[in-house]
Order: structure tokens, then sequence, then C-alpha cells
């Protein structure tokens, strides 16, 4: 008989436990089984809901759409060799988008559509735009008709204006100041510049974000161009970020900035310039969001400064700008969706302000892989919270 303190295994034992490994399989298998039975017939399920759309480097297939009134899905296969994004405009206004597609990945756009006729963006900003015809049908005719009365938000939404203007005044000032530390040659100045300059864009990027054109010179990542960073396009915060950043050095950027600082300015005259529909008020918040916790948590929007948190603290205080224009609608009938949102968001700061240190927020870099899935689980939350608004508020059929 074997000594157990050897550790040595008895011919029962074995079988035993090849047996147990063998059921461990089977369960594995069945398991794996299920879960993919499930996920197939959720896409049979939509499979008439959904259109696909493949995205080659200079080309998206199809590129010209039609779809009907309502919800739809549209899956974006990136079939390219670089992170995309693909976006659906009405005219110069981002209606819904999904960015940072890796190579070979796909992302899903849930979209809730009205008639029109739309626009379609295609990874690199320089290829050629694509089109998306949204067909009426009796359902979106009949929400048309019974839309609630919009008189209950003409106080928020004015207020909202004089937000924008007041936060575009502020972020010309502050775009100004870092144009004239650039001017200066003062690297050390236009870093400290840099940073009071992106939260005042930050704070408004929901709206901004909506005005493609425009976003796109002043806020958009060198992975959207084709020659990234060397490429003569690339402009805006993200190029003076890179060279102040990663270069160290102002050389070359008066230009940069100058033009920084005159979009900045048509950005302000673009926004009052542009309507804001009540149902879109909390959409536009919830994707800056989504947009922080699925992407923009993992680090891609700093890249080089790493100041990260300052932007996303900026995004917070935009995003409770709105929920207190919307208090007192809430407060009336929606007591219990109030707290849910002012909890989401105080969760949010307390955990933004573990990571301050003396002088600002923690280089986002210093950051662990854990707090950063804090943050995003937090921002999901609080974007879950603020999709909750509309429907109490009856803005659903709008």
């Amino acid at each position: 008989m074997s000594n157990p303190s050897t550790g040595a295994w008895s011919p029962r034992a074995l079988r035993l436990a090849v047996a147990g490994s063998v059921v461990l399989m089977f369960a594995a298998g069945g398991l794996f089984y299920y879960a993919a039975r499930v996920a197939a017939d959720k896409r049979a399920a939509n499979a008439g809901n959904e259109t696909v759309v493949n995205i080659h480097p200079r080309s998206c297939e199809p590129n010209a759409l039609s779809v009907a009134a309502g919800k739809h899905s549209f899956r974006i296969v990136n079939q390219s060799e670089r992170a995309v994004e693909w976006e659906i405009l009405d005219g110069v206004l981002v209606i819904e988008e999904r960015e940072n597609i890796a190579p070979g990945m796909s992302q899903v756009i849930n979209a809730n559509l009205r008639p029109g006729d739309y626009t379609i963006t295609c990874g690199l900003l320089s290829n050629p735009r694509g089109t998306l015809h949204v067909t009426p049908t009796a359902e979106s005719e009949a929400q048309a008709r019974a839309r609630p009365t919009l008189t209950a938000f003409i106080g928020p939404l004015s207020e909202y204006r004089v937000y924008l203007s007041q936060q575009g005044t502020a972020l010309i000032k502050a775009t100004a100041a870092l144009q004239q530390a650039i001017a200066a040659g003062d690297l050390d100045a236009a870093r400290r510049a840099y940073l009071p300059a992106r939260a005042a864009y930050q704070r408004i990027a929901p709206a901004a974000q909506r005005l493609a054109e425009l976003d796109n010179a002043i806020n958009a990542r060198a992975d959207y161009f084709e020659k990234r960073e060397q490429d003569p396009g690339f402009g805006g915060f993200h190029r003076i970020e890179y060279a102040l950043f990663k270069q160290a050095s102002v050389q070359g950027l008066a230009p940069v900035a100058g033009k920084l600082a005159d979009d900045v300015t048509r950005l302000k005259q673009a926004l009052l310039a542009q309507s804001i529909a009540p149902d879109q008020l909390t959409g536009m918040v919830v994707r800056n969001l989504l947009s922080l916790a699925e992407n923009r948590s993992q680090g891609e929007e700093e890249r080089y400064s790493h100041t990260d948190l300052n932007g996303f603290a900026a995004n917070l205080e935009g995003a409770g700008k709105v929920i207190d224009l919307l208090r007192p609608l809430l407060a009336r009938n929606h007591a219990e969706l109030l707290q849910r949102l002012d909890a989401a968001a105080a969760e949010l700061d307390t955990t933004f302000d573990s990571l301050t240190r003396d002088r600002g927020y923690r280089p986002y870099d210093q950051v662990d892989a854990g707090m950063r899935q804090q943050i995003a689980t937090q921002t999901k939350t609080l974007a879950d919270a603020l999709q909750a608004i509309d429907p109490a508020l009856g803005l659903s059929s709008l």
C-alpha cells in the first residue's frame, strides 16, 4: 500500500479524477453550447432589424443605406488595419456614433431614427461619406402626432443655452492664453494653459460633438488621419498636446494654435445658432459618457499628456448641469430617479476626488487597471440613469 505522505495517487483515485475531468469537460461544453445558442437566437431575432456595414481602408460597404423609421441596429465591421469610427449625421449634427472600433472587430449602434435623409461617415476623415434614407412608418407618424407639450422644457433649454454661452466664452479665453504661451515660446506655460482649455472644451463636449466638422477640427485624435501625427490635416487640441508633451516643443505650433483659436470662436457661434430639442438634451450627454466608459477610460484621449482625469471631471460637470436643469421636472413625479442620478454622479465625483494630488489630478498612466475599470463602471451607471430621463418625462416619442 502506498504511503499517503509520498503524494502518490491510488488507481481508484486516478480513475475518479479522470472521470471528474470528463464530467467537467462535458459541463463546460454544454455551457458553451448553451451560450452560443442563446447568442445565435438573439442574432436571429434581430436579423431583420440589423444592417451590417463593412469599413474598408478607403470606403464602406454598403455606403448607401435605407431603413424604416424607429429602432434599428447597425453592426459596424472594421475590415481595415486601424481603429476607426462610424457616425450618422443630420446635416452637421451627429445623431449616433461608434468610435475606436478595433481592426477585425465589430460594434453595434442601436439608433432610434426619425424619417429623413442622413449622412454617414466611414472610418478616416478623408474617406467619402455615404447616405442613409429613413422611411416613415405608421408608428413614427402616430408618435409625431402624440408628442407631449414642450412648454415645460423652455426654461431648462434656455438655461442650457446660457451655460453653453458662458462655457464657450471660457473656452475662447483659455485657448487664447494657450495661444499666447505658444507664441511666446514658453513650453512650461503652454503646458499649464493646456489643462484649463481642455477642461473648458470638455464641459460642453456633448453639445460640441454634435457639430461634426468643428469637433473634428478641434478634437480629432491622430488615429482618424491617414498619416496619423504626421498628417498635415492633424490639428486642434491633440496636435498641440502631441507637440507639448510628446515632442516637448512649441516649434511650428503657432499656426495650429491660431487655427484652434478661430475654431473655438466659431464653435461658440455655432452652438448658439443650433437649437436643441428636449429629447436631445440628455441623449447627447449619454453619448459623451458612454464614450468615456467604453473607450476614453482606457487612456486613449490624452495619450501624450496623460491628463485624462482633468477632462473626465469636466465631463461630469457638464452632465451635472443637465441634471440640475431638469431637477424641477423630475422632482415632481420622479424623485426616485432623481435620487438615482444624484447618487451615481456623487459616486463618480468621489472617485475622481480620490485621484487628486496637490496640483490637480494624478497622471492617468499612474491609474491602475482596476481603478480605470471602476471609472468606466461608474460612468456607465450614470449614463444608464440619464437614459431613464426621457421615458420618465414623456420624451421617448419625440
